[in-house]
């Protein structure tokens, strides 16, 4: 585990801007076991990659008019076990810090990996989440679904 001085900054930047911890596993199966409405869910890191590239690329694309309604975290080498609850959310796709995941009605829409975000910029990364958000997190996509 990391030593708390070093990961309070990297929550805060998360937490600063309207998203809840998930720090157990009862946390975690309290917000992502509703079978309704947008959550989404960063597993957030202490790696390069989440702080120059994951964390800012999420807060440019919450200036978005279509969000989800539920922001929230986990923080992987930390919290493992609400990181590895987390995770068996995200079926079909292998543990990956940082990621982003966007669940609709407790099923994963859009998932954006490690992979996803290592090597790109953070506004390309935005932009992926923006559109990720307009198609299923705006008023017109919830109710197309109706």
């Amino acid at each position: 585990m990391y030593p708390n001085e070093f990961v309070q900054p990297m929550r805060e930047e998360l937490t600063r801007i309207g998203f809840k911890e998930l720090r157990t596993v009862s946390d975690v199966d309290s917000v992502l076991s509703k079978p309704s409405g947008t959550v989404l869910v960063v597993v957030n890191s202490i790696c390069g990659c989440a702080a120059g590239r994951a964390r800012p690329a999420i807060a440019m694309a919450l200036e978005n008019k279509a969000r989800p309604e539920v922001l929230t975290t986990v923080f992987a080498g930390q919290d493992t076990d609400a990181t590895t609850q987390a995770r068996s959310y995200f079926t079909g796709y292998a543990p990956s810090s940082p990621s982003v995941a966007l669940l609709r009605d407790g099923k994963v829409v859009y998932m954006l990996e490690r992979k996803d975000i290592e090597g790109r910029d953070p506004h390309g990364i935005a932009e992926d989440l923006t559109k990720a958000f307009d198609q299923y997190c705006s008023k017109s996509s919830v109710a197309q679904t109706n």
